[in-house]
């Protein structure tokens, strides 16, 4: 059953347990200890563990832990005082019930004595907002560490397999043919293939390097696929760019829009005869960074199938541990025929 009592509980049974073991300590030493006393101080650790869990509460609600450090701060002054007030007035309110310190009610008027108690309860709740703080503070830390190292490790994993992708014989044997095509032809987009090919396989080998990319540089990476691509289905395939110039230098992790382009030429343009349109949008809503690849097509399986996929399973991840799971990721059919994905990743604001 002990086990069954959460770390927060422990710690709130043991700060409050070591109050009354201080404060009896103290009465004992420097003066006489009766009934009433010990009476008043279990009733006060009582309404202490009440008030500090209605304030967690607040701070749970509120989602002050994940606002911006001023922030943080003015929240912990500001219910530190508000709840020193609470535990005093209830403190007060509990002593006038069991009749405790007589001389006190007497020597002192009503507001004097609200004011003295929630001045005493003052330094227990800021103590405890204190620890609480800390001890969040410390556990993100943690947090982001292990998260830093997991994503490092799924970025090596994720450029070993992006690699594998595009250096392989089919990307680059296609890519080529349509290059030699091209030489005699149009031996100036030949010159132009060659460089985006050249590109595409450059920002391969620097997956490892960064976590994050401006989306403008990941965005011509696409571009440079997609022409090559363009060279390869000709006619059958349409390329469609509807891009919020306020997302150019937005985050995203390296080759997810990249991954993204990929699965919609695999999966919908190469499968239908007749082709279809690629379709790319970027903008900001409500505070949001939406990404959405579109392409021609139905979805090949249930939702769930569909994330299986490494390319798909592993830009779900990278969005988690990037973004502390803030960012979603989803696939559906839209009502247009087409097969929509969306990435939507919260815009920081200082």
């Amino acid at each position: 059953m002990l086990k069954k009592i959460s770390a927060y509980w422990w710690c709130q049974i043991i700060g409050w347990s070591a109050n009354i073991a201080i404060s009896i300590f103290f009465v004992v030493t420097f003066g006489i200890i009766d009934d009433t006393y010990v009476l008043s101080l279990l009733s006060t650790c009582i309404l202490g563990i009440v008030v500090t869990h209605i304030m967690r509460y607040n701070i749970f609600y509120f989602r002050v832990l994940e606002k911006p450090l001023k922030t943080q701060i003015l929240y912990f002054l500001l219910l530190t005082l508000v709840f020193s007030v609470i535990l005093g007035i209830v403190s007060e309110s509990m002593d006038y019930l069991i009749g405790y310190n007589p001389e006190r009610l007497q020597k002192f008027s009503r507001a004097e004595r609200l004011f003295l108690s929630s001045f005493n309860a003052l330094w227990l709740i800021f103590i405890w907002n204190l620890i609480y703080y800390m001890y969040h503070f410390v556990e993100s830390n943690r947090r982001q560490q292990i998260d830093k190292i997991r994503l490092e490790n799924l970025v090596k994993t994720l450029e070993l397999k992006t690699i594998k992708s595009h250096i392989n014989p089919h990307f680059i044997f296609n890519s080529l043919n349509s290059i030699r095509a091209l030489v005699d032809e149009n031996p100036q987009r030949a010159r132009k293939a060659i460089t985006e090919l050249s590109n595409i396989l450059r920002s391969s080998l620097q997956t490892e390097k960064l976590e994050t990319v401006p989306f403008e540089k990941e965005l011509g990476i696409v571009k440079d696929y997609l022409e090559l691509e363009q060279m390869r289905f000709e006619e059958r395939l349409k390329v469609e760019f509807d891009i919020d110039a306020n997302t150019l230098d937005r985050p995203i992790p390296p080759m997810m829009l990249q991954t993204l382009t990929e699965n919609a030429i695999k999966h919908g343009i190469s499968k239908s005869i007749d082709g279809g349109t690629i379709r790319i949008i970027s903008r900001i809503n409500h505070q949001v960074h939406e990404i959405i690849v579109q392409n021609t097509g139905k979805l090949n399986g249930s939702i769930e199938q569909v994330h299986y996929g490494f390319g798909i399973k592993s830009t779900i991840d990278r969005l988690n541990l990037l973004f502390q799971h803030k960012a979603s990721f989803s696939i559906l059919d839209n009502d247009r025929h087409m097969v929509e994905t969306k990435i939507e990743i919260p815009v920081q604001t200082d």
